[in-house]
């Protein structure tokens, strides 16, 4: 990924946050047949290795998990993201020389990635999976409460995914390369929107 200095973002407390942040990732794999992509939510264990470790599960009919990768997986985090009107910029009004462009945060988590059908495997990955993402409703549903036979019986139609991180590369594009007074209005702008996605991004400005 083409990362200028001043949107390279090295925190890592911030990446995993970030990464945590998205609801439903990319896994990108070369094979001899060609590239292969798959949307599907990913959990962080942020633990597991230097970098953390990457879980997830795929459809047993999906083609990705049986053709043998070429070299190391890709997962791609897409965080907040937002245009930027020239309308904002105080050049606007002196010269006229400015132009709109895209405010985003992305992360590209990269590794070597292994699919595996353990069944016990499986269900530590969908148990925990489920708890993160119902862990915010006020009746949190659990694995637990369907019946185990039919649990078992699902867990036949899926394949488990597992990306040690091996290299992380996140860009945090946020008007860095402005200058005070044009950060300033262009937060201003995007704190003001209507779109949610617009206000996430504006938080990420800096001062």
């Amino acid at each position: 990924m083409y990362i200028p200095l001043a949107f390279r973002e090295t925190d890592l407390p911030f990446i995993h946050e970030a990464m945590r942040a998205v609801r439903l990732a990319n896994l990108v794999t070369s094979t001899a047949g060609g590239l292969l992509c798959t949307p599907l939510p990913l959990m962080l264990d942020a633990g597991e290795g230097d970098w953390g470790t990457l879980y997830g599960h795929v459809a047993k009919a999906n083609p990705q998990w049986r053709e043998a990768p070429v070299g190391e997986a890709l997962a791609i985090f897409m965080g907040p993201d937002a245009y930027v009107t020239p309308s904002w910029y105080e050049g606007k009004s002196r010269d006229g020389k400015v132009v709109p462009t895209w405010n985003y945060v992305t992360i590209h988590a990269h590794g070597p990635v292994e699919f595996f059908e353990d069944s016990d495997r499986l269900l530590d990955v969908v148990t925990r999976l489920t708890t993160l993402h119902e862990a915010p409703r006020p009746r949190p549903w659990a694995v637990a409460d369907a019946p185990p036979d039919f649990v078992r019986a699902q867990l036949g139609g899926i394949v488990g995914v597992r990306l040690p991180i091996a290299r992380l590369e996140a860009k945090r594009k946020m008007s860095q390369n402005r200058v005070a007074v044009d950060r300033a209005t262009v937060r201003e702008g995007l704190a003001g929107s209507d779109d949610p996605r617009d206000r996430e991004a504006a938080a990420l400005i800096p001062e």
